[in-house]
C-alpha cells in the first residue's frame, strides 16, 4: 500500500466525518521506520494521541504538523499538544503554512475577484457552498 511504501505521507484533505482520525494506530503501523508524516491540513485528521505513541515506539522518524488535533476552536485540552514538542524529529508550526508573500499575495487577488463579481452581480468564483 501507499502507507508501506511511502517516505513522506503529506495530508491535503477536508475534515470530514470520514475523514477525521483518518491516520489513525493502524495506519502509523503501516508506515516504514523512517518515515515522515506532515499535516498542514486539519489536525484532527491525525490521531495525536497515536502520533505520540508511533513516535515514543519509533514507528516512524519524525512528523511535521502546521494543524493540531486540539486548536482553539475545538473543544479540547490545548496541553495535549504540549506533549509532541519534546521530541526532537518534530516540527511544529502555528497554522502558518500560508504565511508567505505569494500567498497572502494570491489570497488578496482572490478576495479582489469575489468582491469584483459579486459588485457586477454575478456570482463570485469562489462561493462556498
Amino acid at each position: 500500500t501507499l502507507l508501506k511504501e511511502s517516505d513522506f505521507v503529506s495530508l491535503h484533505v477536508p475534515l470530514l466525518q470520514t475523514t477525521r482520525h483518518l491516520i489513525s494506530e493502524a495506519e502509523l503501523r503501516q508506515m516504514k521506520p523512517r518515515a515522515f508524516l506532515i499535516n498542514t491540513a486539519r489536525g484532527p485528521i491525525i490521531d495525536e494521541k497515536a502520533l505520540l505513541r508511533a513516535l515514543e515506539n519509533k514507528q516512524i522518524a519524525g512528523a511535521a504538523l502546521d494543524v493540531f488535533e486540539c486548536e482553539p476552536a475545538i473543544d479540547c485540552d490545548i496541553r495535549d499538544n504540549l506533549e509532541l514538542k519534546k521530541y526532537n524529529n518534530v516540527i511544529l508550526t502555528p497554522h502558518t503554512a500560508s504565511g508567505t508573500i505569494e500567498a497572502r499575495q494570491a489570497m488578496s487577488r482572490v478576495a479582489a475577484k469575489n468582491i469584483i463579481a459579486a459588485l457586477e452581480g454575478k456570482t463570485p468564483p469562489n462561493l462556498a457552498k
